[in-house]
């Protein structure tokens, strides 16, 4: 039997239920197209935002000039952003099997994904997702084979803005250095307010007021 020929597509994206940190769970049909049955296959999967690929309102070039420069430079500025990289082990099937990718969904705004994700108001995210990886087979003699994809093999996908926002919620979380929290905390408790959310609204509102 020859080598299995495999097809990738993912088929849709939503966020994971009582999941420990904001994640988005994607759907990878993994189909067998020609060779023989698959005994199982090592993935790794690359995940990255086509930002070339949607148009863009004029709230959401402002947002993005951080990213990408002005609007008028985009046709060389505006590059893929790598987003992730997961290694799948998926078991033994004939035909096709569905594939859950997990995927993390950070929102630290010094990362570009996130601040791209941040930028973009509503319909969709373009990504690609690039695939490599080992597959395991049995040759006509019944004996253990492998064979390699390479990075030639990807797959589109939109996914809705609403999607991302849904994963992670309505709180924010921010990274800071231990000094830096240690500042914040003082000024709370210093004062009398009750959170570091509320902290953090009271610097804010004293530096807009400062600002002519």
């Amino acid at each position: 039997m020859t080598a299995p020929d495999l097809e990738f597509t993912v088929t849709g994206a939503e966020p994971a239920r009582m999941a420990a940190v904001p994640t988005l769970h994607f759907d990878l049909d993994l189909r067998r197209t020609g060779g023989g049955p698959v005994r199982s296959v090592v993935l790794t999967t690359a995940i990255r935002i086509a930002p070339a690929r949607r148009r863009y309102g004029a709230a959401e070039q402002d947002a993005l000039v951080e990213l990408f420069g002005l609007p008028q430079r985009w046709a060389q500025t505006m590059r893929p952003l790598p987003w992730t990289r997961l290694t799948t082990t998926v078991g033994a099937f004939t035909d096709h099997v569905v594939v859950p990718l997990p995927v993390v969904c950070t929102e630290g705004v010094e990362l570009a994904v996130a601040k791209y994700l941040h930028a973009v108001r509503d319909g969709s995210v373009p990504l690609e997702f690039l695939f490599s990886g080992t597959v395991f087979h049995l040759d006509a003699a019944e004996r253990l084979r492998t064979a390699q994809i390479d990075w030639s093999r990807e797959a589109a996908f939109d996914l809705e803005v609403a999607s991302w926002r849904a994963a992670i919620g309505d709180t924010h979380w921010v990274q800071m250095s231990d000094s830096a929290f240690a500042r914040l905390h003082d000024y709370r408790r210093s004062h009398a307010l009750g959170t570091l959310g509320e902290a953090i609204g009271s610097l804010l509102t004293t530096a807009e007021q400062d600002v002519p």
